[in-house]
């Protein structure tokens, strides 16, 4: 696979998730506007796959997260496979039919290296899946491709073996908790950012105070007024103090600690100020996870990112300010599927500049079509992300888009700037 081709197609990303509902690692595949849109033909070309994971650096882009990799029969004997980190990647047995002693060598071979091995397209204990069970870390079983019984079936007969299940295409969170109280393990799809969007729903009192605070940010009002609204709101003050207390908020210690509000928003800053109550809007509930490791979360400031990473691609300007609103636009994105309201009743109770506000409600301007982009991008549909990019002005590609995605996991796992 030349460095040419490995330009023309997009590296797709589908999060897995565990069974607390945290981030476990990503899908990848490539593929280009004119391969069809479906799981099949997902990682046909393993060799370009694993190029693009080495040369835009994914692991150390994916942190902690495994990057699931396809790997068909007949790449799965090249050396190169070896190549890739074992620490980071599962390997996905794509296409391999009831193996050969050759086939059976080289899984015992590379699982002895580290490397944890998937099987996917499971159809029960057969002669395809039988010798391969001892070797595999993880079975993938498609939830589209069995029925409610098959599925039951499936996983009672696995349940005594030490392998963990995932369920893969799981579009909806009643599909994820019905393959969560058979056995499964993990969850492959975009169930999470799928939410009922309902007119006039109430916010909860600390999504109300968030949406309020992140209005006065967000206006021309004096620093004694956020102050005061902050001091209705004990746990967010001292969270604010926590964080601007903390060495990276400020790349280096101060002398003395942070005491008063005053002086923890003047030294956060507005732009800071607003980016920190708008994520705070996307963290789950007070339900023991980790915030940092919520998917939807983790969407909003990656789409943020990436989106003012783009914005420096674009024809010349002020990058800055048009920057500072990508990342913005790109966070209140996700509010809908977070609060359960229309983007048009979240924005009347937020104040935003005018070119965010047509970005997100009528996808206009540069803004708007960059977050349709990205909205493509994370829906794996090449032929939409081409048709935007066609219309972007400036230097905008399949390669720009590929690599700020690198640059954007980067910073989201703590290893940029």
């Amino acid at each position: 696979m030349t460095e040419q081709s490995l330009k023309n197609a997009f590296l797709f990303r589908q999060p897995i998730l565990d069974r607390q509902q945290e981030l476990a690692g990503y899908q990848l595949s490539l593929r280009r506007s004119d391969e069809l849109a479906d799981e099949r033909s997902v990682s046909r070309d393993a060799a370009a796959l694993c190029a693009a994971y080495a040369e835009l650096g994914m692991q150390s882009a994916l942190g902690n997260a495994r990057a699931f990799i396809g790997i068909d029969a007949d790449y799965l004997r090249q050396e190169a496979i070896e190549l890739l980190p074992a620490s980071g990647v599962a390997i996905e047995l794509n296409g391999v039919s009831v193996p050969d002693r050759v086939t059976l060598t080289r899984c015992q071979s590379l699982r002895e290296r580290g490397y944890s091995l998937v099987l996917t397209d499971y159809r029960g204990i057969d002669d395809r899946s039988r010798p391969l069970l001892p070797m595999v870390e993880v079975i993938k079983i498609d939830v589209h491709a069995a029925d409610p019984e098959q599925l039951q079936n499936f996983a009672g007969s696995l349940r005594k073996l030490p392998i963990k299940l995932l369920a893969q295409g799981v579009g909806s969170r009643e599909q994820m908790e019905r393959c969560r109280n058979l056995g499964f393990e993990l969850f492959q799809g975009r169930y999470f950012a799928q939410a009922e969007i309902v007119s006039g729903r109430r916010l909860s009192a600390p999504q109300a105070a968030l949406i309020r605070l992140v209005n006065l940010v967000g206006r021309d009002v004096d620093t004694a007024v956020i102050e005061d609204a902050f001091k209705h709101e004990p746990a967010l003050t001292l969270n604010l103090l926590r964080v601007v207390n903390s060495v990276g908020c400020r790349g280096s210690r101060l002398a003395q600690p942070v005491t008063t509000l005053r002086h923890a928003i003047t030294l956060f800053g507005r732009r800071q100020l607003q980016r920190w109550l708008s994520l705070l809007l996307l963290a789950p509930g007070s339900d023991g996870g980790d915030p940092a490791r919520s998917p939807l979360l983790q969407v909003a400031a990656l789409r943020g990112r990436m989106m003012e990473l783009l914005i420096k691609h674009g024809p010349p300007g002020d990058h800055r300010k048009l920057a500072d609103l990508a990342f913005i636009t790109g966070i209140l994105s996700m509010m809908p599927v977070a609060l359960g309201l229309p983007i048009t009743e979240i924005l009347a109770q937020i104040a935003v500049e005018r070119d965010v506000q047509l970005a997100l409600s009528e996808r206009r301007g540069v803004l708007g079509t960059l977050l349709a982009l990205l909205e493509c991008f994370d829906n794996d549909d090449a032929a939409g992300c081409d048709r935007l990019l066609s219309g972007l002005p400036g230097g905008f590609d399949r390669h720009t888009l590929n690599t700020c995605l690198s640059v954007a996991l980067r910073w989201l796992n703590g290893n940029a700037a």
